[in-house]
């Protein structure tokens, strides 16, 4: 499964997020502060293995 580091561009919290978490935050906004959420806060994270 992708993951993704979300960056909020209001409250500047970081958080690891998978693809669900990904869709859920771009529908309901930021877990920690509630603002709006685009594609540009998700940065895809490399896997390493």
């Amino acid at each position: 499964m992708s993951r993704y580091e979300f960056t909020c561009p209001e409250c500047g919290q970081e958080i690891e997020v998978n693809e669900s978490m990904r869709e859920a935050t771009l529908s309901h906004g930021c877990p920690v502060c509630g603002a709006d959420v685009t594609e540009s806060a998700f940065a895809t994270q490399q896997q390493t293995n």
